[in-house]
């Protein structure tokens, strides 16, 4: 059944079906779909990271340590992961890993620091990410990568807007 929306108007919102077909799609909850993906995407990186005994919260933290201009305090560093995290304790338990591991340090000011050993599993990280990034974005071309980053930012932003204050 090829369901078209009223002449004029806006496409209807269908139950969410992992077999619609192409001219289904416009009719799909992107909520559904967005979540799908991200479910997929984030397996995919969490098993290949396994297979290394490396988890994506240290895979965050070490690049969050290395990525700044300044050495980050561990508060810092948990204010700014937590949110993507699993929970408030998830990011702390993880610095505490890495500098049991010997990935981190700490300076005299407090202020965290990549071991050389630290620098070397997050290069070792990056490249295994790009990696399955490409895997990822097979038969999808930069253009619409972007169109489609661009679309969900609208959508974003839409939501957002419309939100009810609170």
């Amino acid at each position: 059944m090829i369901m078209k929306p009223p002449s004029g108007s806006t496409t209807d919102q269908a139950p969410a079906d992992p077999a619609a077909t192409d001219d289904m799609l416009a009719s799909q909850p992107v909520g559904y779909w967005a979540g799908l993906v991200h479910e997929a995407v984030t397996r995919r990186l969490r098993d290949a990271m396994a297979r290394i005994d490396v988890t994506q919260p240290q895979y965050w933290v070490l690049n969050r340590v290395a990525g700044g201009p300044t050495a980050p305090s561990r508060e810092e560093v948990i204010a700014q992961l937590t949110p993507l995290a699993g929970g408030q304790h998830e990011i702390p338990r993880v610095i505490d890993q890495l500098l049991h591991r010997g990935w981190l340090g700490i300076d005299a000011g407090r202020n965290l620091h990549l071991t050389d050993a630290g620098e070397a599993a997050r290069v070792r990280l990056r490249e295994l990410a790009t990696e399955l990034r490409a895997e990822v974005h097979k038969g999808v071309s930069d253009e619409e990568y972007v169109a489609a980053l661009k679309v969900l930012r609208t959508m974003i932003a839409n939501v957002e807007e419309t939100a009810p204050p609170g």
